[in-house]
């Protein structure tokens, strides 16, 4: 009945789905869940677009992924600034000179790198082996023992000296006044939330939601050429391999009925005795206003605790650790074997993506398999 059968209709399924449209393909979408995009879904709550499944704050240098997203959605001038709080004392993030200065006194680039330079010396850190580290030979004792240490163990569950060193090598650390997080050409928050944006992606294309596939596979497999397959790659291989780690995430989110929380959508909270990773609030990804441009009386919080995966959580953060990655070595290997299916995205090929390689990885697959 269809060339193409995309199962999830998140980011990775929706872009594949409007390529495969535009090439003259017949497709149908299918979701799980009773809504369209994935965890980039956004709810509308008093005005205020809610990200369900925690903060999606587009970016990218890539050109042509920004033209893509622009065909289907304005993007406002949101740049995240995002602050870390630990113990009551704010700092910024990305760590910059307003970090150093707060932690230091220090006023000058060179007085920074100076300090910087003086604690990875006497930690003795030539070659990081592990996060630990490697934090403290970007950023310096003081920094990773109020600012990283507490945070990461609880997004991970793990001791730093037990994570690997690539996790935290892009942590931005600048000698500039610079509060941009993300050193990026082009970013933004979609004006109308990122479900419309994928709603625009799905336009003329059959969508199915409330619909497992693995619930019925045999059927479905039955009704399309192809298939497109984002979901957990251990579960379609019924798990043969053992389980794929991952790091879930739970949030508690409240309507309040005053104009500000805290003054910025992202508060990090570093501390080792908070129990909660951040609180988002989304009304400051929008300015405070709503569609119209007005301003929202009200606004929604979300905090969010990280813990470890089990079957029946919503799977996040892959745990590529040597173990998880041998585990999905030999999925892949079967994947590779299935001239049928296309897996992809973060759970199909167990490896985080932000958005914008999200995009840029189904454009390139599409161009592979559309002509």
């Amino acid at each position: 009945m269809y060339d193409y059968l995309v199962v999830g209709a998140g980011l990775y399924g929706a872009v594949f789905a409007r390529e495969a449209k535009n090439a003259g393909k017949t497709v149908l979408v299918i979701d799980k869940r009773s809504q369209v995009g994935g965890n980039i879904y956004t709810k509308e709550v008093e005005g205020i677009h809610v990200h369900q499944y925690g903060a999606h704050i587009f970016h990218t240098n890539n050109k042509e992924v920004w033209d893509y997203v622009n065909r289907f959605a304005t993007f406002n001038r949101f740049t995240n600034s995002p602050v870390a709080n630990f113990h009551g004392e704010l700092y910024s993030l990305p760590f910059n000179m307003y970090t150093f200065n707060r932690m230091w006194g220090v006023v000058t680039p060179q007085e920074a790198e100076a300090k910087i330079a003086q604690q990875r010396q006497e930690a003795g850190i030539t070659e990081p082996k592990n996060l630990e580290e490697q934090a403290i030979s970007l950023v310096g004792v003081d920094i990773y023992e109020k600012l990283v240490k507490g945070y990461t163990e609880k997004q991970w569950g793990r001791d730093c000296r037990d994570l690997p060193a690539f996790i935290i090598r892009r942590l931005p650390v600048r000698l500039t006044f610079d509060n941009n997080y993300f050193n990026a050409l082009y970013q933004g928050i979609p004006i109308g939330g990122y479900t419309k944006m994928v709603e625009r992606m799905l336009e003329g294309i059959e969508v199915r939601l409330d619909t497992d596939y693995l619930a019925d596979r045999d059927a479905f497999d039955g009704m399309a050429e192809h298939i497109v397959y984002t979901g957990p790659i251990d579960a379609f291989f019924n798990y043969s391999e053992g389980t794929l780690a991952y790091r879930s995430v739970r949030f508690e989110t409240e309507l309040l009925d005053i104009p500000n929380f805290q003054g910025n959508a992202a508060v990090n909270y570093t501390d080792r005795e908070t129990p909660w990773t951040r609180i988002i609030e989304h009304k400051w990804f929008t300015f405070g206003k709503d569609d119209a441009g007005n301003d929202i009386p009200k606004t929604v919080i979300s905090r969010e605790y990280s813990s470890e995966w089990k079957k029946g959580d919503e799977p996040y953060y892959p745990v590529n650790d040597a173990e998880n990655n041998a585990i999905y070595a030999s999925y892949k290997k079967m994947a590779d074997a299935q001239s049928k299916v296309i897996f992809g995205g973060r759970l199909g090929e167990y490896k985080y993506f932000d958005m914008d390689k999200t995009i840029e990885e189904v454009l390139k697959k599409a161009r592979e398999v559309l002509g």
